[in-house]
């Protein structure tokens, strides 16, 4: 059941989208009187599973839910439709108008995106707030990657970020992204013992973060006491129980849980037994029980217990502030998209590219129309990002034409085109397979 809401919430997403992207592009033409021969919901090779014509244009829905398309008379495009485009010119196609008026025509869709992304955004704001975790809620500070607390700079654990660049630190979930993504360097830190220090990173932290699988930096710092245990697993069959608060693994000590996370990561093989210490009703215990490989990752089974302490905040804000802050963060998460793309270029990247399975797993299993919206929002802003990419089959690969023929003067020829769009075709089918092999080996090996 769980797969289907998520399925349902990701349909229902990308239906709103590929919709309002391909009505951009329709609107444009329509506003230059440029004829449009079909506007499709997904593609519809072969056979749709609805049609209707009102006026010029055929309106329907596709069964291969893979996007969508608008059909624009006199256009190289997807259809490759080569006996229309050996005809004379008409007055209402696409390539009789000028230029500048295809180019609007081209980046309508993108525009479309950019648009309602910032649109949802200040909408969910105004309507749900924001959720923080201010530095009030960390009662033992933050946890710190372990790889960044080897290098000495002055991060450690139990340390409250106070301010950032100058800025006081409203949301401690925002640290990461903000020193890995939008080069923030300067940070004032609030140590355990009270003292503060200034700490500088160097300019090419985030470089060394990607290489060291430091891009997690920061977290909650809390301890580790069991809420609940899965049944089947030697934990069950050894007696852990809710409220034992571990403290110990093969006798180092882990008093939080970050430090107990990162002594089951050196063990080998499909499960290895460890001596687990903690204590129970007041009293120190030990016991031997086997952690199991899942996929990489080894665990004991059981759930944690959320301190109380960590509570999110909930900020609600007027729709006049809700318009601000709406529209900061849709700016910042288009910032911070655009500046992942670099990565997709290392082969830690390229194993990371997913497809409809990565998306969809942004969806909850339950449904929840806050997440959904701010997903949609999300979602609308990367296909802007990814359209605009100069990449032939692509609104940005139209759009490079298109800026050649004003700065020349001269259209580029027609075999060009043809043959770059049959080479973007081949490359997004190839990104396309790519990315959902991706998502089907990581759900079986990783």
């Amino acid at each position: 059941m769980d797969f289907w809401i998520k399925a349902a919430q990701l349909m229902l997403s990308l239906a709103i989208l590929i919709t309002l992207h391909e009505f951009g592009h329709y609107f444009a033409a329509r506003l230059f009187k440029i004829r449009v021969e079909k506007f499709y919901l997904f593609f519809d090779p072969w056979f749709s599973l609805f049609k209707k014509k009102i006026g010029d244009t055929e309106w329907g829905i596709g069964w291969l839910p893979l996007g969508g398309y608008v059909k624009i008379a006199g256009m190289v495009d997807e259809s490759m439709d080569k006996e229309q485009m050996a005809q004379p010119p008409k007055e209402d196609e696409f390539r009789s108008k000028p230029a500048w008026q295809r180019l609007i025509v081209m980046i309508g869709g993108v525009t479309v995106n950019v648009i309602l992304g910032f649109f949802i955004y200040i909408i969910v704001v105004a309507a749900w707030g924001e959720t923080i975790i201010s530095n009030d809620s960390l009662k033992y500070g933050l946890a710190v990657n372990k790889e960044i607390r080897s290098l000495n700079i002055g991060l450690d654990d139990g340390d409250k970020v106070l301010t950032i660049e100058g800025k006081p630190v409203e949301n401690v979930r925002l640290l990461n992204t903000q020193v890995f993504l939008r080069g923030y360097r300067n940070l004032e830190v609030l140590k355990e013992d009270g003292s503060i220090q200034q700490v500088q990173l160097p300019a090419d932290f985030d470089d060394w973060m990607w290489e060291n699988d430091a891009f997690m930096a920061f977290g909650e710092r809390f301890r580790t006491v069991v809420d609940s245990v899965f049944p089947g697993n030697d934990a069950y069959r050894q007696g852990l129980q809710k409220g034992d608060s571990i403290v110990a693994v093969n006798g180092v000590e882990t008093p939080f849980y970050h430090l107990f996370q990162e002594q089951l990561i050196g063990l080998e093989g499909d499960s290895a037994q460890i001596s687990l210490g903690f204590y129970r009703a007041g009293e120190r215990m030990d016991l031997a029980i086997y952690a199991y490989n899942q996929k990489g990752r080894y665990v004991i089974g059981f759930m944690n217990k959320i301190p109380s302490f960590i509570q999110p905040e909930k900020i609600n804000y007027t729709f006049v502030e809700a318009i601000g802050r709406g529209i900061s963060r849709a700016g910042w998460t288009m910032h911070d998209y655009a500046a992942q793309l670099p990565l997709l270029f290392t082969s830690k990247g390229a194993t990371s590219v997913g497809g409809f399975g990565a998306i969809g797993g942004l969806f909850p299993s339950k449904w929840n129309w806050e997440v959904f919206w701010l997903n949609t929002a999300f979602i609308s802003l990367v296909l802007a990002i990814m359209n605009i990419l100069p990449i032939p089959a692509l609104d940005g690969g139209h759009i490079v034409f298109l800026l050649y023929e004003m700065i020349t003067g001269r259209e580029a020829p027609q075999k060009v085109l043809e043959y770059a769009q049959i080479i973007g075709f081949v490359l997004l089918m190839g990104l396309f397979l790519y990315a959902n092999g991706n998502d089907v080996y990581r759900a079986f090996f990783k």
